[in-house]
């Protein structure tokens, strides 16, 4: 038996196994497979996602990280896990300044951590002409016998943002199976059912790829408040109420100046550290 020293970290419910590189390195596994392994809720610690900080020195930022769904697969980004991530490693002392970059497969991302707790990351600008988002003709989808107008934005990783007045949650529950493998997506997608409350406050529940359902969705809210602002339905500033609490979302851009950074500020709690016997 292995043990490995573990941390267990959530962002608004979107819970998250963290690890340095030296006590992953103790398993003896891929990080797929002990990302399966730890995430599971029934035989492991049960999480959304395993974060491994990357300390390697490279030329482009401060520190890097490896990201992995529960199923093992990579995600490029996830906006809860890195206000998780900020937190863990200036708490741990892996960098030295509250304003720091991290690399990920979407790019460098920027987390500041604030003084009131909270932690608010620079998610970059959002892509409206990924090549892995069809963007051309109807963007429109039929799942399951019913057709969804959609909005597609990449925030590095694919989101799909339907507009409803529906329960977004039974949306999420009936449709986002079907709409994460749907055809229209090459790469699969995370799938947001949103609610206008008003211009500035939305609800949204999330179906993520390679996740399911969850409580919360960084790149999903900030995916959603773009899709507001392009379809004129939200201001620049939203509230964006998720299952498991509240973000807010600010974009700097709009339709006719769409290449503008985007912030999302958010809590980022500590569950508990154990040991962990594999």
């Amino acid at each position: 038996m292995t043990t490995i020293k573990i941390t267990k970290m959530q962002g608004c419910g979107n819970d998250f196994v963290i690890l340095d590189y030296d006590e992953y390195k103790k398993s003896n596994l891929p990080m797929d497979q002990l990302a399966k392994k730890l995430c599971d809720r029934h035989f492991g610690i049960g999480a959304d996602g395993l974060i491994i900080p990357n300390t390697e020195p490279n030329n482009e930022t401060d520190i890097a990280w490896y990201f992995y769904n529960s199923d093992g697969s990579t995600a490029q980004m996830c906006g809860n896990g890195m206000r998780c991530f900020a937190k863990y490693v200036y708490d741990k002392k892996l960098v030295n300044k509250k304003q720091f970059s991290v690399k990920t497969l979407a790019g460098i991302i920027k987390p500041e951590i604030l003084d009131n707790g909270t932690v608010k990351v620079n998610m970059g600008t959002p892509i409206l002409d990924d090549a892995k988002i069809p963007f051309i003709g109807e963007k429109k989808v039929h799942v399951k016998g019913k057709e969804f107008d959609i909005t597609p934005v990449s925030m590095g990783n694919p989101h799909c943002i339907i507009f409803t007045q529906e329960d977004p949650m039974e949306l999420a529950k009936n449709y986002g199976p079907d709409m994460e493998i749907h055809p229209y997506f090459p790469e699969k997608t995370n799938t947001e059912f949103v609610k206008i409350i008003s211009k500035n406050e939305i609800e949204m529940r999330v179906y993520e790829r390679g996740c399911g359902i969850t409580l919360a969705c960084g790149t999903g809210a900030c995916a959603s408040v773009v899709a507001g602002v392009l379809n004129n339905l939200t201001e620049q500033k939203v509230k964006v109420n998720l299952l498991g609490g509240a973000v807010s979302v600010e974009w700097c851009g709009n339709k006719e100046n769409p290449n503008k950074d985007i912030y999302l500020i958010g809590p980022a709690q500590y569950s508990f550290t154990a040991d962990y016997m594999l």
